[in-house]
């Protein structure tokens, strides 16, 4: 287990602006990515079974990492968290890789199931675009150890994220018919 150091305030300003500009890139590219287009030769309909994958695998790392921080084993729970964060990143560069390439696809289920998805599409967007810079914040305060600060994001950022990561696979399984 570590021990606690002094907050590094320097690197943690430092962090908060590249945290700003990426937050600003990745909402410009997602927004983008319905409007344009970039014609290829690769087909890159593989591609959402696997960042689905890897969203799972970022909700099992993120529930490892409330267990190891439970237990108070915080090398641990900062592996985890930076595995989490890495998987996310993979995930994010493959998800717009995909959209700027291929047409969306439209959920074809009728009913009670149709109203069901949109809530869950609906929520899923709205939380994973919202949520990406307290996410990252969160973890630089974690990274630069600002602990309470860290601690009193974490409690509401953790369930969200793993909202984001468990309905994204949800919704490409209900989206699985259509293709």
């Amino acid at each position: 287990m570590s021990q606690q150091r002094p907050a590094n305030l320097i690197l943690a300003r430092k962090l908060n602006y590249w945290a700003v500009g990426i937050s600003i890139i990745v909402l410009a590219l997602v927004g983008a990515m319905r409007r344009f287009k970039v014609v290829t030769e690769i087909d890159f309909g593989f591609l959402p079974a696997v960042y689905s994958g890897i969203n799972i695998l970022v909700a099992i790392t993120l529930v490892l990492a409330l267990v190891y921080v439970r237990r108070k084993d915080i090398d641990k729970h900062k592996k985890a968290m930076s595995t989490a964060m890495i998987l996310s990143g993979l995930f994010l560069l493959l998800y717009v890789v995909y959209h700027f390439t291929t047409e969306a696809t439209t959920y074809c289920g009728e009913g009670g199931i149709r109203t069901l998805y949109f809530i869950l599409l609906i929520s899923h967007i709205i939380l994973a675009a919202t949520i990406f810079p307290f996410i990252l914040f969160t973890y630089i305060r974690g990274y630069t150890w600002q602990t309470e600060k860290h601690r009193k994001m974490a409690k509401w950022v953790f369930p969200l994220w793993l909202y984001v990561a468990l309905s994204g696979p949800l919704v490409y399984i209900m989206l699985l018919p259509c293709m």
